[in-house]
């Protein structure tokens, strides 16, 4: 879905990765942390805070791969240590969520394990040999329907959150939905 975005945020990503001439897994690992501070922002229930964490995160997250492909330091294992600190950054997300009361513990857990199920599928696919970038909710989209719900919680009430979590989590897993049909139409 935002695949088609590529070109853009290459433009957009290069002169910036081209200052920043360091291991992009360093990069990487600096997410985590950020999620961390996200989660304590929507733990002390200061919302904007947290989402504006959540930005910074998924930043980081779309810039240690434009410095790993700007200065030819891609790797397997970069891309395999990329995949596993998102889903370290998703899980610290939600707990700072559950915990600050912006969903029930049932919502946020259906949250978490969609968000992983979502990656599970994918990466289970490409060890099939099918490509899997398909469903209306990748991480990104995932990452910004967070944001924004935090905005509309802070602007109205925090019950419009919850509300959106909840939307989220369906979406979510009509992606896992979507992306095993995709592998079932690949490999059959």
């Amino acid at each position: 879905m935002l695949e088609s975005l590529r070109p853009f945020l290459t433009r957009i990503l290069n002169p910036i990765a081209e200052k920043i001439n360091i291991n992009p897994n360093i990069v990487t690992l600096v997410s985590p942390f950020i999620a961390l501070l996200s989660a304590i922002a929507y733990g002390e229930k200061i919302i904007l805070l947290g989402a504006t964490f959540i930005l910074l995160s998924g930043f980081l997250d779309v810039v240690d791969g434009a410095v790993a492909r700007f200065h030819g330091r891609t790797s397997k294992f970069g891309a395999f240590l990329d995949s596993t600190i998102d889903r370290i950054a998703d899980g610290i997300i939600y707990i700072g969520i559950i915990f600050g009361g912006y969903c029930d513990w049932f919502i946020g857990i259906l949250a978490i394990h969609s968000a992983l199920t979502i990656s599970y599928v994918k990466a289970r696919a490409e060890s099939q040999g099918v490509e899997c970038n398909v469903g209306i909710a990748e991480r990104a989209v995932r990452l910004i329907i967070l944001m924004i719900g935090s905005v509309v919680g802070y602007l109205t009430a925090p019950i419009y959150f919850t509300y959106i979590i909840i939307f989220l989590v369906i979406i979510s897993y009509i992606t896992v939905v979507q992306r095993v049909y995709h592998v079932w139409r690949q490999l059959k």
